[in-house]
């Protein structure tokens, strides 16, 4: 569910078929075996000059250093990965398709974190040293967890304990209210915090995958009540998941509900626009009802930002290992069968893409190592995932493999075929240093794509990661540049760094775009739109009311 979104598995014979390619290149082949003797020989004999990465968490005990044993099975381990590396850099430099190339590299990155002597209690010699320190409790514990997750989680390991937390008491807590509902959304209000607010409101569109309130984990941690804290109004949408009853569900109804997200929080500041801020997949479905206000001379939107979104889907990157015709034919197959994708479903793949820090990682410390759990706020909010209905998975797929956004009139969205340069409000920009998920450069191509003055921040860490990253972190960086031209690289060699969170600058952007500042509200929602119950609502806690 990190990722955010919606894509194909591999199928096994496209896989197969890039790994016979792969391993059929006589001239590399022969080089890495050569090679393989040569390295094999000097660590028998004792060589210090292979060893892993200081970096790698996995080789960290001394026993790897210190032990003759351990020493040379980590480089051998090493060796064999390399090998493996330089094996696809060579299918790729062959001129092999990119889409290929990375459908071998998620394969064999999977099969190289899975062959790590560390997955094994002999070949851990931390979790060895464990055993004999508890008398054998660690092995019990974790043969006891490894049964729980085979039965229960598919046969991974569990990330988080989600009994540690409960939606509305630990997680999601801004005070609120839902003060609409319809068949798709919940529009939440947000309580102000400051005496006076600004009176243009904020509209956040999160992805239809995954719970809105990883923008409101917990104080401190919640994009939501930084906004509040700033003056905002902010109004947020809680998108309901979706069972096989709302398969039919797309594009249409998605675009729909950002649109009546808009009109419900004009209609109770009195404002007669809004400025919004799209997030993953939402930013996808906030530009198709942005294309639509703009096609048909609808200013209702003032201004956009734009989070961690892909709309050019051109760019190299792991995804594209997941973007193989037959494969998204596949996918879509498998999504009109059931009705829905379940978040289970999209988030293996994701999980597979990072196997040391997402699966092993967890195997070791819970399998291995006889540990619980961890209890923490974002893998909680990470597991508590969502469906999507079959129509908008498959649209999303011809988003994804088809870049169906970035061609003029290739979709068609309310009833407006779908032309990215017509949207000419100001836009903000951001994209992570190191998102695997939806690349910075990428991101970086909205500035490019659409019409209006657009403002693009970098931030530091990965997808997630980036988006949950509140002010005060020393850690935390961010750069900011001039005006956005067409080289993404050469933007970021002449921006500035900054140390803290791309909040700071998105929250200044969206205040000098948001009015006057007049007196904050002493209730919420209107005679139009009364409060239905206190936030988080009902949809993000899979509750359905009945219609009044």
């Amino acid at each position: 569910m990190e990722g955010g979104e919606p894509v194909g598995l591999p199928s096994p014979r496209g896989m197969a078929r890039g790994l016979v390619a792969t391993f059929t290149q006589p001239r590399p082949m022969a080089r890495e075996a050569v090679r393989l003797g040569r390295d094999a020989a000097r660590i028998l004999r004792g060589t210090d000059d292979i060893a892993p990465s200081p970096k790698d968490k996995r080789f960290a005990d001394p026993a790897w250093t210190l032990h003759p044993g351990y020493r040379r099975l980590a480089q051998s381990y090493v060796t064999a990965t390399a090998s493996l590396d330089r094996l696809v850099e060579d299918f790729q430099a062959s001129g092999a398709d990119w889409r290929e190339v990375e459908q071998v590299r998620f394969v064999l990155n999977a099969l190289t974190s899975a062959m790590a002597p560390t997955n094994t209690l002999l070949g851990n010699p931390a979790a060895l040293k464990r055993a004999f320190d508890t008398a054998g409790t660690s092995v019990a514990r974790g043969m006891r967890n490894a049964l729980h997750d085979l039965v229960r989680n598919g046969g991974l390991p569990r990330q988080v304990d989600r009994s540690a937390f409960t939606v509305g008491e630990d997680l999601g807590i801004t005070p609120g209210a839902v003060v609409h509902r319809d068949e798709v959304v919940e529009v939440i209000q947000y309580t102000p915090t400051t005496p006076r607010v600004r009176q243009r409101p904020l509209v956040i569109v999160p992805p239809p995958i995954g719970r809105f309130y990883f923008l409101d984990l917990r104080p401190g941690r919640s994009l939501v009540e930084y906004a509040v804290s700033r003056g905002l109004q902010v109004f947020m949408i809680s998108w309901r998941n979706p069972t096989k009853e709302q398969s039919e569900w797309g594009l249409d109804e998605y675009a729909q509900g950002v649109v009546t997200a808009v009109d419900v929080a004009r209609e109770v500041t009195g404002s007669p626009d809004v400025t919004t801020l799209g997030l993953c997949a939402g930013g996808q479905i906030m530009t198709t009802a942005l294309n639509h206000l703009a096609a048909t001379g609808d200013d209702r939107v003032h201004a956009a930002g734009y989070a961690v979104t892909l709309l050019d889907f051109s760019s190299k990157a792991p995804l594209g290992a997941f973007s193989g015709p037959r494969m998204l034919e596949v996918a879509r197959r498998n999504s009109r069968r059931r009705g829905v994708i379940s978040a289970r479903q999209m988030g293996s793949m994701f999980t597979w893409m990072r196997p040391d820090d997402l699966i092993f990682n967890y195997l070791v410390q819970q399998w291995l190592m006889g540990e619980d759990p961890p209890a923490f706020d974002v893998l909680a909010w990470n597991a508590d995932g969502t469906n999507l209905p079959a129509r908008l998975h498959e649209q999303f797929l011809d988003v994804f493999g088809n870049n169906a956004l970035v061609k003029p009139g290739a979709l068609r969205v309310l009833g407006t075929p779908l032309h990215l340069s017509r949207i000419t409000l100001p836009t903000f920009v951001t994209g992570a240093l190191t998102d695997h998920i939806t690349p910075w450069y990428g991101c970086y191509r909205t500035t490019q794509l659409l019409s209006g003055p657009s403002t693009f921040v970098l931030s530091s860490s990965g997808h997630i990661q980036s988006l949950v990253n509140p002010p005060g972190n020393p850690r935390a960086k961010y750069w900011t540049g001039g005006e956005p031209g067409p080289d993404p690289h050469a933007w970021r060699a002449a921006a500035e760094e900054h140390t803290g969170s791309w909040w700071e600058p998105w929250s200044e952007w969206a205040i000098e775009r948001s009015g006057d500042e007049v007196p904050a509200p002493e209730t919420p929602g209107s005679a139009q739109h009364p409060v239905l119950e206190p936030a988080p609502g009902s949809y993000v806690r899979d509750r359905v009311p009945a219609r009044a």
